[in-house]
This record gives C-alpha cells, structure tokens and sequence, in this order.
C-alpha cells in the first residue's frame, strides 16, 4: 500500500482529495498547514505528496525548497489556485515534479499520483551507480563525472539518465518517457524528450553524432544499451 500526503488547507479539498485516495487504496495522511505538511513528509516517509501552494505558516513554495535542500527525493505534485506561467515555473524549479492548478478533475489528480508511484517504482530499479566509459553516475548524490571532471546535469536531466538505467535494452517509446519522467504536465512534448536525449549525449557520449549508450530506435523512441 503506499502512503499519499496532502498538504491543503480548504477542507472541503483536503477531506474530497483524502476520499478518493483512500477509495484506490492509498494510505492518506494529511495536513492543512505548513508546518505539519513539512514535519509529516520528514516523519510520515510518504510515497508521493500533494502539496498546496498557499498553506497557513509555511508555504507550500517553501515547504518543497526545505524538502529538496535536505536531499529529500519523495515525488511533490503541487497544487494551487494559481495558474500564471511564472508560478508553475518557480514551483518546478525549486523540486516540486508536477503542477495542477485549482479546479482540477480529482480523476486527474489520481492519475497522476498513479504516475508518480510508477516512476518512483522505476527510479528504485536502477542501479545506486551507473559507469560507462569514463562516466561515472551517482544517481543518490545526484553527481556526474567525465574522466574524474564534473559534469553539470539538471535533475529532469538525471531522472531521465536514471529512467534509461532502469529499462536496459528496451525500446521506449517517447509518450512513454514523458509520462513516466515528466508526468502529465502540459508544457511538455515529444520535442522535450529529444531536446532531453541531445543534451545527455552531448554530455556524456564521446561522440554524440554516433552515440554507443543512448541509440535511437526509429519510429519509437530511444533505448539504452550499457
């Protein structure tokens, strides 16, 4: 069973959300301030949280900068009444994994705490460390190196690497990577998994016009071969 965390202040919300999660299955444990919402995700070791924007005390902005500065990796799906551009960009920034704006269908909401559960479940089949070449990955302190060098990665950037690291010689197929690595956000695209792949290799291929670890599979996708 996996444990959900919503962090939302309106009741009528926070009871409707911790319904249907509990309806699939869900462990639910929730929180209607900042300061629990921060306390439960550190002591409750949810499987994924939903996280509102505006919490009382603390918010929901900051609940997930304090998460992510002190190495704590659970999926964060925000949530807020908000839907201008530059919000949904900060909150993304700072480590939240996907973004929903107020009103939402909670079929919606369960769909993509499903995704969430699917690529965390993934994310547990890589390898801790991945080498090839003279790369050298650590996927648990989120560090690259190139011929003993670092290298500077973005953390989509990674958890795409690490995605890769899980399904060794599979073909996968781009939608398929753009819900299980960006979940169901609106601004991405196909264009978004190749802008994705052309970056990794250029950083991490030694010749990325002929790549040997990140092969295309026409008419598909991509595929990982170590």
């Amino acid at each position: 069973m996996s444990r959900v965390l919503v962090a939302e202040d309106d009741v009528a919300i926070l009871r409707g959300i911790a319904d249907n999660l509990a309806f699939e299955r869900h462990e639910v444990v929730t929180a209607s301030d900042g300061a629990t919402a921060y306390r439960l995700a550190r002591e409750a070791r949810p499987d994924v949280i939903v996280l509102d924007l505006v919490l009382p005390g603390i918010s929901g902005y900051d609940v997930c900068r304090r998460l992510r500065a002190e190495g704590v990796t659970t999926p964060i799906i925000m949530v807020t009444a908000r839907g201008e551009e530059a919000d949904r960009i900060l909150g993304l920034d700072i480590g939240a994994d996907d973004y929903m704006t107020k009103p939402f269908a909670i079929r919606e909401l369960l769909a993509r705490v499903r995704a969430m559960l699917r690529r965390a479940r993934a994310s547990a089949a890589a390898p801790d460390v991945l080498a090839f070449d003279d790369v050298m990955v650590d996927f648990r302190g989120h560090e690259v190196r190139r011929a003993g060098r670092p290298v500077d990665v973005t953390r989509k950037e990674m958890a795409l690497l690490r995605y890769f690291a899980a399904h060794p010689g599979e073909a996968l197929r781009r939608d398929q990577m753009l819900e299980e690595v960006w979940g169901y956000a609106a601004d991405v695209t196909t264009r978004t998994v190749d802008n994705h792949v052309a970056l990794l290799r250029a950083k991490l291929e030694q010749d990325p016009r002929h790549p040997r670890h990140i092969a295309t599979v026409h008419g598909i996708g991509y595929k990982w071969l170590p």
